[in-house]
């Protein structure tokens, strides 16, 4: 990754500041300075960011889905991770894709997948549905390689057992693939909650599909599997979670993408509830150099602030293990 310690440091600072955060000059001061001292080293991953992490401005139409390219270069980032719902009417519309990919190369940043929701679940046990939700993939394949993605995520939830949903999601995970293979796109399926949040199902299921175009794209946050029922004001907890940790190491030897998730920070900037270093360590130790996709989600900062604060942590903890 081609990053310079003075200009990740400076932009840490503007950005900052732009961003209305809460930190004063002296803070944002020994910031930089550790950002710099991170990004001097050379990290073994380079950095990306998932458009969900700006998901508040694009629902509220304060950001448009053609400006993701700008707005990703701005954090100094070169990598982006598009969500199909914020062009979700443009899968087929070559020349809408042609503008974003016109808008990727003025900013030298590269188009790598879409994250694909709202198309079926491909693991139900329902023959047709699920005949129906792989065909739904189809249109999203065309459109990552027109756009030069390397990718697209999809999930792998259904319904009945889970023997009855990972026989379904071997057939429908395999029909998206060999798809996927005539445009060399991979097919990668995030852990995004029931079953597919837990990483022995979710592993063993990727390989019995046993194709190479077929991987996964571990979060370092999604390892909920139940959620308790909604209460009066909308609210639910988690009610059963995997262990992270062993979620991601379970996930990472069929890894083609790698999703950093954030939901907010402590005084030293570290993520409150997850444990970059031993994450990263994690993904290092799986032999993985691609890229780590940025996934902020917290409501402490500012998306922007967000964003910021989980790249220089990503630069922070990737240094100590480079």
């Amino acid at each position: 990754m081609e990053r310079s310690a003075k200009s990740v440091a400076g932009l840490s600072l503007v950005g900052l500041s732009a961003c209305g955060g809460k930190s004063n000059k002296t803070e944002q001061k020994a910031m930089v300075e550790k950002t710099s001292e991170a990004a001097a080293k050379e990290i073994f991953f380079s950095i990306s960011l998932a458009q969900w992490s700006l998901h508040k401005k694009l629902q509220a139409g304060e950001m448009d889905n053609l400006d993701f390219a700008a707005k990703t270069r701005s954090f100094d980032i070169d990598g982006i991770e598009y969500v199909n719902q914020f062009f979700k009417d443009k899968a087929k519309d070559t020349a809408y894709l042609n503008e974003m990919n016109k808008r990727a190369k003025e900013e030298g940043v590269k188009n790598l997948l879409i994250m694909i929701d709202g198309e079926g679940l491909l693991a139900t046990t329902d023959d047709k549905e699920r005949t129906k939700a792989v065909e739904n993939h189809y249109k999203w394949i065309d459109a990552a390689a027109h756009l030069g993605c390397h990718a697209i995520r999809v999930n792998a939830g259904g319904d009945g057992t889970a023997e009855e949903q990972k026989a379904a999601g071997i057939d429908g995970l395999g029909r998206v693939a060999t798809y996927g293979a005539k445009s060399n796109i991979n097919v990668i399926v995030e852990n995004h909650g029931g079953l597919s949040s837990n990483g022995e199902w979710l592993s063993s299921l990727i390989q019995q599909v046993g194709m190479p175009n077929c991987g996964t794209l571990p979060d370092f946050g999604n390892f909920c599997i139940k959620h308790s029922e909604i209460d009066a004001q909308g609210n639910s907890t988690c009610a059963e979670e995997y262990d992270k940790y062993k979620g991601v190491e379970l996930l990472m030897p069929y890894a083609k993408a790698v999703s950093a998730k954030s939901y907010g920070f402590d005084e030293n900037g570290n993520e409150t509830v997850i444990d970059y270093s031993r994450m990263l360590k994690i993904v290092k130790d799986a032999g993985y150099k691609g890229y780590v996709g940025i996934e902020y989600e917290g409501d402490g900062v500012s998306e922007e602030e967000g964003i910021i604060l989980t790249r220089d942590l990503l630069l922070k903890a990737g240094a100590t293990l480079s």
